[in-house]
């Protein structure tokens, strides 16, 4: 059975694509969800004009997220914390820390987007990646110092 997917499905295609599945899978599952639709004239001209309106979307959307990242690679964050012997800190810093601080530049990202491996635990001077879009990233310049 031929089928148009109105959604990505996994393991089976993403969004506008034709796919051909077997008839219990489209008839019991994919078309009652509404995950999918018949292959007529109709359909895959409405199916290309969505996706003609969801590229534009997502190009307009690139370049605004390519703008934030530029913004962000011009910023330098300087973290004090608290030190204690020898030059160990007290604490860390997180994504958390960084969401905020973008945050109160107005730069709104999702803590999750912060890409650290594990908190920030050492003084000096570090590079911080964050993912904003699939295909942008950004790089913010971190400086852990000591506090007073």
């Amino acid at each position: 059975m031929e089928l148009i997917l109105r959604e990505d499905v996994d393991k089976i295609g993403r969004r506008g694509e034709v796919v051909t599945v077997a008839d219990g899978y489209g008839r019991n599952y994919l078309l009652p969800r509404g995950l999918a639709m018949a292959v007529t004239a109709a359909n895959k001209a409405m199916i290309e004009k969505e996706r003609k309106g969801h590229q534009a979307r997502l190009a307009k959307e690139k370049a605004e997220w390519e703008a934030v990242a530029e913004r962000i690679a011009g910023l330098r964050f300087v973290a004090p914390r608290k030190v204690g012997e020898n030059e160990a800190l007290y604490g860390s810093v997180t994504a958390h820390d960084v969401a905020e601080f973008l945050a109160g530049r107005g730069l709104e990202v999702d803590k999750r987007r912060v890409l650290l491996e594990e908190p920030i635990k050492r003084l000096g001077e570090h590079e911080v990646r964050i993912k904003l879009y699939p295909e942008v990233q950004a790089t913010l310049k971190l400086l852990v110092t000591k506090e007073g």
